[in-house]
């Protein structure tokens, strides 16, 4: 027999929402290990805002749609708004009811950048990896490091010179210019719309791009970054940040820290030997312009052992961290500008990184 289409709805629903979310859905897993940070985070949400004024969106809702903002590829707070206006899964997960109002776009980007400025994500992302559940994943002994290059939210055309001896017309709200055959240098030359990016190219033969440098610190054990920072881009700002986020995020006995040919740098394989911590870093013996073999600080002290090469393959795993941050999370070309705004969002979607994998790596785990 055919069914008939009912096209009048229901006044009433006697559904919960949480009812409507099976049991075993993966985001059960993360919104209970982001409910127990988020109530740890209390007293830190207290001290940002005022005990006068209207009531702003609750920080722990905020923080947990901004968080399915990565985990599903939203690309924009207005499509968010969008989503939790209709999409039942979100607003379980965020913590609205069926008839709870949805924020206004505005507002949201508003009380989100409060967040970002009070670096709100550093801490989530240090509550998770210290979460009961998550510490035991975690390698206290052996660690890999790299770093990533974020895209400014800046044209090419607003890199100019320092002193203002710029001689083309500047007339109309996007005027051509033509910068070709001109040198353009960091220490001569600065971004009119963000003035703390700077001027990278990734190799030879690559193109020059205004941007910032992503680095994060990941254990070996189950692959979760630890530790994450974001500078400004140069030659040595991989070095200079692995050295502080090892210093910053693991313990004072020894351990080894695996990276590629970018870190084996004579001055800083030392620094490494200096924290006690064994360099595990792939050899860079290429020949130079000279033809001569360059020399490299990594000899058979440290080749020699079964976890040089164990910690050499497992390192590449951080390459996925950062592909799924950039293409996942949106963090290819960043929306913000300043690098401590930057810094707060790409550490948002590390953590969102750590919180995707869990509920595989917590079914796994006895």
């Amino acid at each position: 027999m055919r069914g008939q289409e009912q096209t009048s709805g229901h006044l009433f629903s006697y559904i919960d929402l949480e009812d409507r979310v099976p049991p075993n859905h993966p985001l059960r897993t993360i919104r209970e290990i982001v409910n127990d940070v988020l109530v740890s985070l209390s007293s830190d949400f207290e001290a940002m805002y005022s005990r006068m004024g209207r009531p702003s969106i609750p920080p722990e809702q905020l923080l947990r749609a901004l968080l399915l903002q990565a985990f599903y590829t939203v690309r924009s707070e207005r499509q968010l708004m969008e989503q939790l206006d209709f999409n039942i899964l979100f607003r379980w997960f965020v913590g609205l009811g069926m008839d709870d109002r949805v924020w206004d776009a505005s507002t949201f980007c508003h009380n989100r950048d409060r967040l970002l400025e009070a670096d709100v994500s550093a801490k989530l992302l240090n509550g998770v990896v210290e979460h009961k559940r998550v510490r035991r994943l975690l390698s206290r002994d052996h660690f890999s490091v790299d770093g990533t290059l974020i895209e400014a939210w800046a044209s090419m055309k607003s890199f100019r010179p320092k002193d203002g001896d710029d001689n083309e017309d500047s007339g109309g709200s996007n005027p051509d210019r033509d910068f070709h055959g001109q040198k353009r240098r960091n220490d001569t030359h600065q971004s009119t719309t963000d003035p703390e990016a700077r001027l990278y190219r990734k190799g030879n033969g690559k193109e020059s791009k205004l941007c910032f440098m992503g680095h994060a610190l990941m254990e070996n054990r189950n692959g979760l970054a630890v530790g994450v920072m974001v500078t400004q881009a140069n030659g040595t700002a991989e070095r200079v940040a692995a050295l502080e986020l090892v210093e910053r995020h693991t313990k004072k006995g020894r351990i080894t820290l695996g990276a590629d040919k970018a870190y084996d740098v004579e001055n800083f394989v030392e620094n490494l030997r200096k924290q006690k911590v064994t360099p595990h870093i792939a050899v860079q013996d290429h020949l130079t312009k000279t033809g001569k073999r360059r020399k490299t600080k990594i000899d058979r002290r440290t080749t020699r052992h079964p976890g040089y090469q164990t910690s050499r393959r497992v390192r590449k795993r951080i390459e996925e961290i950062f592909g799924w941050t950039k293409v996942q999370a949106g963090q290819a070309k960043t929306k913000f500008i300043g690098r401590r705004r930057i810094e707060a969002s790409f550490t948002l979607a590390i953590a969102a990184s750590n919180l995707m994998r869990l509920p595989k790596l917590l079914g796994a785990s006895p």
